[in-house]
């Protein structure tokens, strides 16, 4: 796996992108704005990265990252998805997306809306409960008292391709459980931005904050 494409090229799609190259990976950008408005981030990355439309991207990546906000999550191209796995970073906004009734129900998550528009994928819920300032600090070799992040998935085999990328960008990760269960780090859950960031520490986060023990204790409180 060499090429990562990102639907979404925010503030998380812009830093895994970052710490993708750094990890060797060949980035294809997007959003919805157009491949001229991302210049700037493709030559702060230099060479291994380039810039296309959602689409361009989705065909061109091994791995697709969606970071795009939930409103706009059916404008996410299927059909060059179709086979792929695809890592969900999304939190549900009402504020931002607009109220989604089977979400305030709970009757669903946001990542098992995403697969339900992509069918023909393979979605993994992950980088969604760390702010991304954190996500740039905290990446450490791996057996350095590494932070690691949760992913949810309901395919072994694309939880474990998650994981194997995740890994490359120098995060632990702790598997928890099927897409249903991602509403375990979802917005003001315990697992949500807390266990990256202690109260006091100084800048940049010191190792070992939000390591697995700590993620696996902050997954098993969440009320849901």
């Amino acid at each position: 796996m060499t090429t990562l494409g990102l639907i979404g090229s925010g503030n998380i799609g812009s830093t895994v992108a970052r710490l993708a190259v750094d990890a060797g990976y060949d980035v294809v950008l997007s959003n919805s704005r157009g491949p001229e408005t991302l210049a700037g981030l493709v030559a702060e990355l230099g060479p291994k990265a380039r810039a296309a439309t959602p689409a361009e991207a989705a065909a061109a990546g091994d791995l697709v990252v969606v970071t795009v906000p939930l409103k706009a999550y059916r404008e996410v191209p299927v059909a060059p998805l179709a086979g792929k796995v695809v890592i969900d970073t999304n939190n549900y906004y009402p504020e931002r997306d607009g109220v989604f009734p089977e979400l305030e129900a709970d009757e669903v998550t946001t990542s098992e809306l995403l697969q339900r528009h992509l069918p023909e994928s393979t979605v993994v819920k992950a980088f969604n409960n760390i702010y991304f300032e954190h996500l740039a600090a905290l990446g450490r070799p791996a057996g350095d008292g590494r932070s690691a992040l949760p992913i949810f998935g309901d395919d072994a085999d694309a939880k474990k391709a998650a994981a194997e990328f995740i890994d490359a960008l120098g995060y632990d990760t702790v598997d928890g459980g099927p897409l249903a269960e991602s509403r375990r780090s979802q917005r003001d859950t315990p697992v949500y931005v807390h266990p990256y960031a202690v109260a006091g520490e100084s800048w940049p986060p010191a190792p070992k904050q939000g390591d697995a023990d700590v993620v696996r204790a902050a997954l098993a409180a969440a009320q849901v």
